[in-house]
């Protein structure tokens, strides 16, 4: 089981990780003490593997900072839902590997269990199953990958190029 973490409409990059602390993160594993450790102070300390966040429209607006995704992903948030994302966020979250869904599940309370399948399509939650839209096959291999970049060191190239012999 999993735990839904519940944001408001307009969550930008400087609510998942603000600015001022920076210069405190020296390593990629700092970044896990760090998300919305202004506007939910318990979530580094107490989210857990494959916790989903559910968030109202435009989550993830405001700057181009790629460790306000790479802090979630860190921590091991299991996807993210919103009806809206910030492009620049949706764009770094998929270059890491990190499941969004354009979805709005906001009638999901705070703190509700759910069971999250992404290999399955499903997300379980107390009044049902909701099927999770599948995303493309370059996608998949990305997440599976771990992100872009690992993406290119396994296979020598991006999804979608062409295999030079």
């Amino acid at each position: 089981m999993a735990r839904v973490w519940r944001f408001d409409t307009d969550v930008n990059t400087d609510q998942i990780l603000p600015g001022r602390y920076a210069p405190y993160m020296t390593s990629e594993a700092e970044l896990r003490k760090y998300p919305f450790i202004e506007a939910r102070p318990e979530f580094a300390k107490t989210v857990q593997p494959g916790d989903v966040i559910v968030a109202g429209p435009n989550f993830g607006c405001g700057s181009s900072r790629e460790y306000a995704p790479q802090s979630l992903k860190m921590v091991g948030v299991g996807a993210i839902f919103s009806p809206l994302f910030a492009r620049i966020f949706y764009r770094n979250a998929l270059n890491l590997g990190l499941p969004l869904f354009e979805l709005d599940l906001t009638t999901l309370a705070d703190g509700a269990d759910v069971d999250l399948d992404l290999d399955g399509g499903t997300l379980a939650h107390a009044d049902g199953t909701i099927t999770l839209p599948t995303p493309p096959e370059f996608l998949r291999e990305v997440r599976a990958a771990g992100g872009i970049i690992p993406y290119f060191r396994e296979h020598g190239r991006f999804p979608g190029e062409e295999v030079v012999a």
